[in-house]
């Protein structure tokens, strides 16, 4: 009580001295160091705020996208060439309609597909040297679908109508083929041959070779052999040579050796008929029945 009256009393005093004035804010040197400070943080926000307009000029920045990048419904969209220096992965990558895609690369281009374990089950690695495809079956198909070429591990199809080999040295099968019908090219010739091993060619219903326009040779080092286990063989044609048959002579004091002369009926038919002094082919017709 005491304290409040006596400073309710000094204010309603009447003052002899001026009134003092006290000074509020910051002077001095600590004036000087908050002018500097906002200074050099306006100074910042004009830098940083020319170099992001700089940045948004130089990357193309857009509503739609950045630089040759845009954004579509679809998804990514992207001209000109690009540079990845990670992994891509993406669902599907095109080119724009009517124009190529192109995959460059220094050492080779390698796709792969994987599985949920993320183990790759297909390879296409094309390099500098090779291209090379790892997976278990191999397809070509045309635009409609149609098979032209598989491979797996049991076989190699090829399904084109005609398969044609360009090599000077045709081609070269280490064993066995299975086709039904082997032709060269028009005026060109065909040659079969094994040059170490035998050449055997077999089909259940028949072999046929035809020379339309041409001759046909069957040489051989040794012996030549025609055999038909059930059947006939015919030599169908207007004349038939055998310039190279030897001639024998005769020898009164020679051994007698039994001695067989060709016969021929008149449906075409080959026979033997044992030699004698004179023709002994009408006596064996009943061959020719």
């Amino acid at each position: 009580m005491p304290q409040e009256q006596y400073t309710h009393h000094r204010s309603t005093m009447p003052s002899s001295e001026g009134a003092q004035v006290y000074k509020v804010g910051i002077y001095g040197w600590r004036k000087r160091c908050l002018y500097f400070f906002v200074l050099l943080l306006m100074i910042l926000i004009l830098v940083n705020l020319a170099m992001t307009i700089w940045i948004l000029k130089v990357m193309n920045f857009t509503i739609d996208g950045m630089g040759n990048l845009r954004i579509t419904e679809k998804g990514l969209k992207l001209e000109g060439d690009s540079e990845f220096l990670q992994p891509l992965y993406a669902k599907e990558i095109r080119s724009r309609p009517g124009n190529a895609l192109y995959f460059k690369s220094a050492r080779n281009v390698t796709v792969n597909i994987l599985n949920d374990q993320t183990k790759v089950l297909t390879q296409l690695i094309t390099g500098p040297k090779a291209v090379e495809a790892y997976g278990k079956k191999f397809e070509v198909k045309t635009v409609s679908g149609k098979l032209l070429f598989s491979a797996d591990d049991k076989e190699v199809v090829v399904g084109a109508e005609r398969l044609r080999v360009l090599g000077a040295e045709g081609t070269v099968f280490p064993k066995s083929i299975e086709t039904p019908n082997v032709r060269a090219d028009p005026f060109k010739e065909l040659r079969l041959e094994s040059p170490t091993r035998s050449l055997v060619m077999e089909a259940p219903k028949g072999v046929e070779i035809n020379a339309e326009a041409g001759n046909m040779e069957a040489i051989c080092r040794t012996e030549l052999r025609l055999e038909s286990k059930d059947g006939e063989i015919k030599l169908d044609a207007a004349k038939i040579k055998l310039p190279r048959l030897p001639h024998g002579s005769y020898t009164p004091t020679g051994t007698r050796q039994k001695v067989y002369e060709i016969c021929v009926c008149a449906n075409g038919r080959l026979f033997l008929s044992q030699a004698g002094t004179g023709s002994t082919c009408q006596i064996n017709t009943s061959v020719c029945l």
